[in-house]
């Protein structure tokens, strides 16, 4: 069976980052998968008249084996309508652990109360291969695109088996100048066919080690008692200038974390289910303050 891996272009058509995509997806097309290359560009996100190409994507998403992201750095991180389009589509309606939890609500007869979609197609094995290319040589400009791309994943269980970050492409498609990141592209694209039809617990992260062992990305929050990874969650503590990571449960990346969110979901909607009169009475005072319109 040929398995599909779906590129999402997230810059400008022709661009570095789009120009990374393509090397990787040729990779994976010559280790005998089908690839096909989307541009975010050519994406309706605003809906006029209930209809936009969300949904469109959607089934593009759902029925791949795989998805490269490559998106351009911008202030730091990615550009705003890849958010759009993961708040759009992913986060609770795309959550594996949720869905788990409605089919198993559903099969015992049960109602959660919680307005979520229910497809199954979610729970398929994907893996994942992220590219954020930026022009700054230094680190701190481009701290923050790999987290914020993870947020297109995790939901999913998707896990992610590579990820790089380019720098120094500063001006439009100069990354081809740069031998060394367009091999890497390639051998993100070769990585990503070789997890295919894995599931998130089978497949093998192949990329840069990272200080993280559930993101593997190096982005760290000072906790009283601890350090957190900022990216997904898990908890650690500093030992000698080092990270002993002690609780992978907490990160986000987790079904454990993500199954004890869904159920905090439901706790949280059924007490408030029980109070919606009280709601819709205090919510009533703020429905008529005035709003400017364009």
């Amino acid at each position: 069976m040929t398995r599909k891996v779906l590129g999402l272009g997230c810059g400008n058509p022709g661009g570095s980052a789009e120009i990374l995509l393509i090397e990787a997806l040729r990779a994976a097309q010559d280790d005998g998968a089908e690839v096909e290359l989307v541009r975010l560009e050519d994406l309706c996100l605003d809906t006029v008249g209930g209809e936009d190409d969300a949904e469109w994507f959607w089934e593009r998403l759902i029925t791949c084996d795989a998805w490269i992201v490559s998106a351009p750095i911008i202030s730091r991180t990615v550009p705003g309508r890849l958010k759009v389009l993961g708040d759009r589509l992913l986060g609770p309606n795309a959550d594996a652990a949720i869905i788990e939890g409605l089919l198993e609500a559903r099969r015992r007869g049960e109602d959660p109360a919680v307005p979520f979609r229910v497809d199954e197609r979610v729970l398929k094995p994907r893996v994942a291969g992220l590219i954020a290319c930026g022009g700054a040589l230094t680190t701190q400009w481009k701290a923050l695109a790999l987290p914020v791309m993870h947020t297109l994943t995790f939901s999913m269980s998707i896990a992610v088996v590579d990820q790089m970050v380019v720098e120094g492409a500063g001006t439009p498609r100069s990354v081809v100048l740069d031998d060394d990141a367009v091999a890497r592209a390639g051998t993100l694209g070769h990585r990503v066919a070789s997890q295919l039809g894995r599931s998130f617990d089978e497949a093998e992260y192949l990329g840069d080690p990272g200080a993280c062992p559930m993101c593997h990305l190096d982005v760290i929050t000072l906790q009283p008692k601890g350090v957190q990874c900022a990216s997904c969650g898990a908890l650690g503590r500093l030992t000698d200038g080092r990270v002993e990571w002690t609780d992978l449960d907490t990160s986000v990346i987790s079904m454990a974390e993500r199954r004890a969110h869904y159920r905090e979901i439901v706790e949280t909607a059924r007490a408030h289910a029980a109070l919606s009169d009280t709601v819709a009475q205090r919510a009533a005072a703020y429905s008529d303050f005035p709003a400017s319109h364009p």
